[in-house]
């Protein structure tokens, strides 16, 4: 059940946006290809555990802990409400 000037359905389909963007985020992200032996950004050997668990390695943890917590997300309010943007 759609409000105001939306049709029906137009509700679910910014809730479908909102996942398809992030799951592209998150795949645009996503390592491939050959591995490294050596982090591409601080040059510290990466363990062979993680080289094991991860063959696409191409940083070590705390590297790619770095980069993780500095994802930027996208704050493009779809929802277009008063509630919303107070938030």
């Amino acid at each position: 059940m759609a409000g105001g000037w939306t049709r029906d359905g137009a509700v679910q389909d910014q809730i479908d946006d909102t996942v398809k963007d992030a799951v592209e985020l998150a795949r645009s992200r996503m390592q491939s290809g050959d591995g490294e032996s050596h982090c591409v950004i601080c040059g510290e050997q990466i363990p062979e555990a993680r080289r094991r668990a991860l063959p696409s390695a191409k940083t070590c943890v705390p590297c790619q802990s770095r980069r993780d917590t500095s994802a930027a997300v996208s704050a493009f309010n779809r929802r277009a409400s008063k509630d919303s943007q107070l938030k």
